[in-house]
């Protein structure tokens, strides 16, 4: 593994978990009405945007963590669409 490879898994990391506490935090409470459906509906699409460039290039950072993002932004919208 490179310096570069390095650097992407970091921040790949860094933003991946940006999810985490939205995803705990909708479960925990059973409650989703201040998230909103339309950013994650946006970001959903632009996931599989990332996750289809990562697989095109066989970059393993872009990869791991589009496949991750792409897990939980559609647990919070599962969450949003059951708890409304």
């Amino acid at each position: 593994m490179n310096s570069i490879d390095i650097i992407g898994y970091i921040a790949a990391f860094l933003t991946t978990s940006a999810f985490i506490p939205q995803a705990w935090l909708t479960w925990r409470r059973k409650r989703a009405e201040g998230v909103s459906l339309g950013m994650y509906c946006i970001m959903f699409a632009g996931t599989i945007g990332w996750l289809i460039y990562g697989l095109m290039l066989g970059a393993w950072p872009i990869i791991v963590a589009n496949v991750i993002s792409l897990s939980l932004s559609a647990f919070i919208l599962v969450m949003k669409l059951i708890y409304k």
